[in-house]
C-alpha cells in the first residue's frame, strides 16, 4: 500500500499541498494525507520527509483511510495555520488534521490526527523518515508500543513518534493501521529526541491542548492585522503564510521552505531558496508595516543592522545569507535523487550568493528608510554603517552584475540594477535630511544625478520607446514595472507609459507575465524555457494602478487569485496549463500580493469606485 502511495507522488502537483509550521521549519502536506516535504529543525536544515523529490528515497510520513478516495478537500479552520484534509465517502467522511504546536511553553512538536467524521474506516500510519536529505541511515527503537525513536547515522537530530494507538516497526519505519468508528480518533506527535527533555506524548490531553493553544495563536496573531481592504481573506491568507516563513528566533524570513522544485518539469532550473535574501527586505518591510505587524518588523530590522555590521572591508554586502546570519551558503548537487518529475540536478545550498547584484543596495535602504519613517528611528551605528555602504555604491554603480534574476550567462549592465543604485544613493539622501545626519550631500547629490541621466541615455530605447533590459539590448524586462513603485520615474510620465506598452507586447500573456524572454535577453546560463513569474503579475497590477487604470488593475488582479491553489497558495510560477512551478510556496509573490492589494484599493477609493 506505502509503496503503491509513494510510487505516484511525481503525478501529484506540488499545488496539491498545504503547508503547517512553527516559525522554525515547515512541512508540505498533500491532499491525500502525506507529508513529503520537511527540513528539521530549521528551514535550512537537511530534510526529514522528501518524498516530493524522490518518492523511492526521499521519505514520507502517510496519514490516510487506507480505501481509495477520489474526493477529497483540503482547508485551513478560519485565521489559522491549522490545516484539515477530509477524505468524502459515500459511506461517511473522514478527516486528517495537521499543525505544529504554537504558544507560550515552546512545544516543537508536528501533531496529526485521523478521526472518522462519520463512518467507519481503517486508517494506515507510516512514518519513514529518510535523514539527512536521504544520504544518512538510521536504526530504530521502540521503547513500548506508543513510542518509536529514530536514531540517524549522522549529525542530524534523533526524532520521536509518540501515539495513542499501538505501532509497529517495519523495515526501519512506524507504521500502524487502525479502525475508526464515528466521533473516534487516533493522534501521532513528531518530536526531536532529545536527553533530559520533558517527553510529549499523544494523549488526548496533550494533543487537544496544544490544538486549543495553537489555534489561539494563530487567531490572535491575524487578529493584529489592520488591513481593512477588499480583499481580506487574500491578503490574510499571504499573511499568514508569510508568517509560517520567518524565524521566529531570528526574525529572518526565508524565500521559500523548499529546494529543488523545478521552474520546469525535467528542467535545470532547480535551486534552493531557503535563505533570506537582502532583496527581499524592502518588499517585506512594506507589507508588515501597511499590515500593522510593527513588532515583526523590528524583528526583521534587528537582523538587517547585523548584516549592515558585517559589511566586507569594502563596504559591500551579500546576496543573501543563511537565516541566522552565517554567510557560507555553498551549493551542493544531490546526485542520490530522481527530482520531482526527474528534474536534475537537485541542488542545495545557492552559489548566488557569491554574485554582484547591485539592484540589493536600493532595496536595503529603501527598506531602512521606510522603517525610519514606519516604524522607529534608526541608531547612530546603523547609519554610519550605511554611509559606508552608500559610498561602496558611489563607487560601484556602473559595473556591470548578475542583476535582480542571478543570472549565470554573465555579467551585464542591467537597467534595474542601475535604478536601483540611484533608490540606494536617494534613500540615503532623503534619510540624512530627515533625521539631520551628517553625510557627503555634495557628492551624494552629484552621483544620484549621474546615475538618473545615464539610466535616460544608456538604456532608453528611442526606436522601441522604452526602457530596455540591459545596455545594448532591445527586450524589455518586468522588474522594470519596479521603476515606479520606487518613484524613480512618475507612474503617468510619457515614457514609462510608452514602456508600459512595450512590456505588455513582449511578456504579457493574458493576466500572466513572463519576466523576461531568456533565449532573446540576457541569458541565464541554462537551457530551456521557464513559466510566467506570479510576482511579475502582481508588480503589473500596481503599476496600472498607480497609471489610474484602476479598472483593468482589478480585472488583472483578481484574475491572478483565481490562480492561487485551492488554499490560497502561489508558488514563484506559472506553467501552461496554469500548473505551479518553482519552490512553494514563495514569500515573494504573497509580498507582491499584499502591495498590490493595498495599492489598488487605495486607487480605487480615490477613484470613487464603491466597495
Amino acid at each position: 500500500m506505502l509503496r503503491s502511495r509513494m510510487s505516484q507522488i511525481t503525478e501529484r502537483p506540488v499545488e496539491n499541498h498545504g503547508v503547517i509550521g512553527d516559525l522554525s521549519t515547515v512541512a508540505l502536506v498533500s491532499t491525500d494525507g502525506a507529508i513529503d516535504f520537511m527540513c528539521f529543525p530549521e528551514f535550512d536544515s537537511p530534510s526529514i520527509f522528501l518524498a516530493l523529490l524522490d518518492p523511492e528515497r526521499g521519505g514520507q510520513f502517510l496519514l490516510s483511510p487506507e480505501a481509495f478516495c477520489d474526493r477529497t478537500k483540503q482547508l485551513y479552520l478560519p485565521d489559522s495555520n491549522i490545516l484539515l484534509t477530509r477524505f468524502l465517502f459515500v459511506e461517511g467522511v473522514a478527516e486528517v488534521s495537521d499543525f505544529m504546536a504554537m504558544g507560550e511553553d515552546g512545544a516543537r512538536a508536528l501533531v496529526r490526527r485521523a478521526k472518522a467524521v462519520r463512518g467507519r474506516f481503517s486508517f494506515r500510519m507510516s512514518c519513514a523518515p529518510r535523514f539527512d536529505c536521504a544520504r544518512a541511515s538510521h536504526r530504530v527503537e521502540q521503547r513500548s508500543e506508543r513510542e518509536v525513536i529514530f536514531l540517524p547515522d549522522a549529525d542530524v537530530p534523533a526524532l520521536a513518534l509518540y501515539s495513542d494507538v499501538p505501532m509497529k516497526v517495519e523495515n526501519g519505519d512506524a507504521t500502524a493501521r487502525i479502525w475508526l468508528g464515528s466521533g473516534e480518533s487516533a493522534s501521532f506527535v513528531l518530536t526531536a529526541a532529545q536527553e533530559g527533555q520533558a517527553a510529549a506524548s499523544a494523549s488526548a490531553d496533550y494533543v487537544s491542548s496544544h490544538f486549543k493553544r495553537t489555534n489561539d495563536y494563530w487567531r490572535n496573531w491575524i487578529g493584529r492585522s489592520t488591513y481593512q481592504g477588499r480583499w481580506r481573506e487574500a491578503v490574510n491568507r499571504s499573511a499568514l503564510t508569510l508568517k509560517l516563513l520567518t524565524s521566529g528566533r531570528h526574525g529572518s524570513l526565508v524565500a521559500s521552505p523548499t529546494f529543488g522544485l523545478p521552474e520546469k518539469p525535467g528542467g535545470m532550473r532547480n535551486w534552493d531558496y531557503r535563505y533570506t535574501w537582502i532583496r527581499d527586505a524592502s518588499f517585506t518591510l512594506y507589507a508588515l508595516m501597511r499590515l500593522g505587524y510593527t513588532d515583526e518588523a523590528s524583528a526583521f530590522m534587528r537582523w538587517i543592522e547585523a548584516r549592515c555590521e558585517e559589511l566586507r572591508p569594502d563596504g559591500s554586502l551579500q546576496v543573501m545569507y543563511r537565516i541566522d546570519g552565517r554567510h557560507e551558503i555553498p551549493e551542493t548537487v544531490l546526485d542520490h535523487l530522481a527530482g520531482y518529475g526527474h528534474s536534475r540536478p537537485v541542488r542545495i545550498g545557492n552559489d548566488a550568493y557569491t554574485q554582484l547584484q547591485l539592484d540589493i543596495y536600493g532595496e536595503l535602504l529603501d527598506s531602512v528608510y521606510l522603517y525610519n519613517k514606519f516604524g522607529e528611528p534608526i541608531s547612530h551605528d546603523l547609519w554610519q554603517n550605511l554611509v559606508k555602504l552608500i559610498n561602496w555604491v558611489c563607487v560601484h554603480w556602473r559595473e556591470p552584475d548578475e542583476g535582480i534574476w542571478e543570472v549565470r550567462g554573465g555579467r551585464k549592465e542591467f537597467v534595474l540594477s542601475r535604478v536601483m543604485c540611484w533608490v540606494a544613493v536617494d534613500r540615503g539622501i532623503r534619510l540624512a535630511l530627515k533625521r539631520s545626519f551628517p553625510a557627503p550631500f555634495a557628492h551624494w547629490s552629484q552621483v544620484r544625478e549621474a546615475i538618473y541621466y545615464d539610466i535616460f541615455n544608456s538604456f532608453w530605447d528611442p526606436s522601441r520607446r522604452a526602457f530596455v533590459q540591459h545596455k545594448g539590448a532591445k527586450t524589455t524586462d518586468a522588474s522594470t514595472l519596479l521603476m515606479p513603485l520606487v518613484r524613480f520615474i512618475g507612474p503617468t510620465d510619457p515614457r514609462w507609459l510608452s514602456t508600459l506598452r512595450a512590456i505588455e507586447q513582449d511578456l504579457v500573456d493574458d493576466s500572466l507575465l513572463y519576466r523576461y524572454r531568456p533565449q532573446d535577453a540576457a541569458p541565464d546560463g541554462l537551457i530551456g524555457d521557464e513559466g510566467t513569474f506570479n510576482m511579475c503579475t502582481f508588480w503589473y497590477v500596481e503599476a496600472l494602478a498607480r497609471t489610474g487604470d484602476v479598472d483593468q488593475a482589478r480585472f488583472i488582479f483578481e484574475k491572478m487569485l483565481g490562480y492561487a491553489n485551492h488554499l490560497g497558495l502561489y508558488s514563484e510560477e506559472l506553467g501552461p496549463r496554469g500548473e505551479h512551478l518553482g519552490n512553494f510556496p514563495q514569500a515573494f509573490t504573497h509580498l507582491a500580493l499584499i502591495s498590490a492589494a493595498h495599492c489598488l484599493d487605495r486607487a480605487m477609493n480615490a477613484a470613487g469606485r464603491p466597495r
